[in-house]
């Protein structure tokens, strides 16, 4: 039996914050990051709500923290608003997320993305960090009750930023359609995810912003397709690796995906067939189609200057021997590799490591 459901409302398109308004909130509690405070997107996103009182939670820094989240529910509790907004990236949205879980008070949460990439505004995820290891939770009550989509707010965003997250909402459009847990509804949103993003990636990375709000769609769609499909082992590993060594999520993606295609080629290469042909990447056969898609993957990944190995992405060969045992406990642990379409054992996890580190990287 397949189960579908959406209960995020979702509000798109130039100016969309000024839905804040429809909420009618009286007490607005905005979690977000200093940079957004000091530059005075999070004030004037505020304001559109038109509450009596606004506080602040600004202390959101990238891979928001168990402590972190901790400190900013203490806060939800003290001041408890009529409405939580989530202004930011991934981490501040994972972060107010966590803290209306946490707090086990009604608060809605309207999450406003600054990025196209997590899709957390749509998810029934929350990714936090405890020492040096990132925890995946992963329930229906994370799911926030709005996202706003507002292109506005994505004027200034970095190249790098846009390579690094564009490549995340690659990643998830690609995992939900093999997984295990895929449907036909998630199949719809995974596949139209993958096509936009693997279309327009190229000219938002060059600067053209009429691609951004499509991306940004594009990244909620793959939300919906992770959230209801599931992920799988390329997730698990760019959560082991980040939480060791500090390096962006995408980035890892990056580094890993087309050594992740190759190792699960044999049980969902038909499902990987497919996309690459929705996508546009021609094949008559399904060996040809995901030889051309893993072609692609590569192409796209050097047109936006991302890392081709692991240790281009800034983790060194002899790194990744030192902590294998912790890296592989880990993955092990993860919720993601529920949902691979192949079972995730500790070889495999080395044939994905050792093609992402090639060819400085080698098993002895």
């Amino acid at each position: 039996m397949e189960e579908f459901s959406l209960a995020t409302k979702i509000y798109a398109g130039a100016g969309a914050v000024s839905a804040l308004k429809d909420f009618g909130a009286k007490r607005l509690l905005v979690v977000t990051d200093p940079f957004f405070m000091e530059n005075g997107t999070a004030q004037r996103v505020a304001r559109c709500a038109g509450a009596a009182e606004t506080a602040y939670f600004d202390a959101v820094r990238r891979d928001a923290t168990v402590a972190l989240a901790a400190e900013g529910t203490a806060k939800l509790k003290r001041f408890r608003p009529d409405l939580l907004v989530a202004l930011g990236g991934g981490s501040a949205m994972d972060c107010a997320k966590a803290m209306a879980y946490f707090a086990q008070g009604n608060f809605p949460l309207v999450a406003i993305p600054t990025t196209s990439g997590s899709g957390s505004e749509v998810t029934d995820f929350a990714v936090l960090t405890y020492g040096r290891a990132r925890h995946p939770l992963v329930d229906g009550r994370l799911r926030p009750d709005a996202a706003i989509l507002d292109s506005d707010l994505l004027d200034t965003l970095p190249p790098e930023r846009i390579a690094d997250t564009g490549f995340d909402v690659l990643t998830h459009g690609l995992e939900a359609y093999a997984a295990t847990n895929a449907g036909a509804f998630s199949d719809m949103y995974a596949r139209e995810s993958f096509r936009i993003a693997y279309a327009l990636l190229p000219a938002s990375y060059a600067g053209k912003k009429e691609a951004r709000l499509r991306l940004h769609l594009a990244s909620a769609m793959a939300g919906v397709a992770i959230s209801q499909g599931g992920l799988g082992v390329c997730h698990a590993i760019s959560h082991s690796l980040g939480g060791l060594f500090q390096v962006p999520h995408g980035r890892l993606n990056a580094a890993l995906l087309p050594a992740v295609l190759s190792c699960n080629a044999n049980a969902a290469l038909h499902r990987y067939g497919e996309l690459a042909r929705f996508a546009g990447m021609a094949g008559s056969t399904d060996a040809v189609a995901v030889r051309n898609l893993k072609n692609g993957l590569l192409g796209l990944r050097r047109q936006l200057d991302l890392p081709e190995s692991l240790s281009q992405a800034g983790i060194p060969p002899e790194k990744i021997r030192e902590n294998l045992p912790r890296i592989v406990e880990a993955v092990l642990e993860d919720p993601c590799i529920a949902t691979n379409p192949v079972p995730v054992e500790e070889g495999l996890i080395r044939r994905i490591l050792e093609e992402a580190g090639a060819p400085a990287w080698r098993r002895h």
